[in-house]
């Protein structure tokens, strides 16, 4: 996998039109990016298949966490656009998770492509510890239930997860270098935080064994997109260097 490959582009848009401009703007610098809820509901497949036909790898971010059925039937869907990956919530629970995988794998067969991965949402990058503990109500460590969700994630099948960078090492301790971790919450030291809380920087992040950084808003918000992703991609050479 090279760099460019790491770094992924969300999409936090409303349309097509703004969502292709950002590609346009960015060209060959990036190759794989992300379409979340806001863009998907407003859009549709269309804007999967309209990244898929100009070559770019997508990474669908809606969560999944639905009865299993629910759940896995959207996988089929999404297998069948030809995504690179999605992602369901490990809170969703064994059934939920090893259902949707095999409904990935039998669409995957009968078209005769690579499944896309799949990866397990741990804790929200947008959550700290003191709203994990009063409006979730654990009393453990955000990173032990990381660590936990991670494992069962791994055990039924997924290829990874989603999580903080912060947690990366406790991932990697428990699970291993082969198993994805796709951090969002990246934030270059130049850029503004926003509504992330357990943030790391780029460097730090591909430093500690991130698999993928999802990188948005400091791209997309930036005067000059291009210019800013070339920065990003220069900090994530640094951490592997390091």
């Amino acid at each position: 996998m090279n760099l460019a490959e790491r770094l992924i582009v969300a999409l936090d848009v409303s349309t097509a039109q703004e969502a292709l401009g950002i590609v346009d703007s960015l060209g060959d610098v990036a190759s794989y990016y992300k379409v979340g809820m806001q863009l998907y509901n407003s859009e549709g497949p269309e804007m999967v298949k309209q990244l898929t036909g100009r070559g770019k790898q997508v990474f669908v971010d809606l969560k999944f966490h639905d009865i299993p059925n629910t759940a896995a039937q959207a996988g089929g869907v999404l297998t069948r656009l030809g995504v690179t990956m999605f992602n369901l919530h490990v809170a969703g629970g064994r059934v939920m998770m090893k259902e949707t995988l095999a409904k990935a794998e039998e669409e995957a067969a009968k078209m005769g492509i690579v499944r896309p991965k799949i990866i397990g949402v741990t804790i929200l990058t947008s959550m700290n510890q003191q709203q994990f503990a009063e409006d979730l109500g654990y009393q453990m460590p955000v990173k032990d239930k990381v660590r936990e969700w991670s494992l069962m994630a791994q055990e039924v099948g997924l290829d990874g997860v989603v999580a903080s960078a912060a947690e990366l090492p406790l991932i990697r301790e428990y699970c291993g270098n082969e198993f994805l971790v796709v951090t969002p919450g990246i934030r270059p030291s130049w850029s503004v935080t926003n509504d992330q809380q357990r943030i790391v920087t780029p460097r730090d992040a591909i430093k500690m064994g991130a698999s993928h950084i999802v990188v948005g808003r400091p791209i997309y918000g930036n005067d000059n997109p291009r210019a800013a992703a070339l920065k990003i991609l220069a900090e994530m050479e640094e951490g592997l260097s390091c």
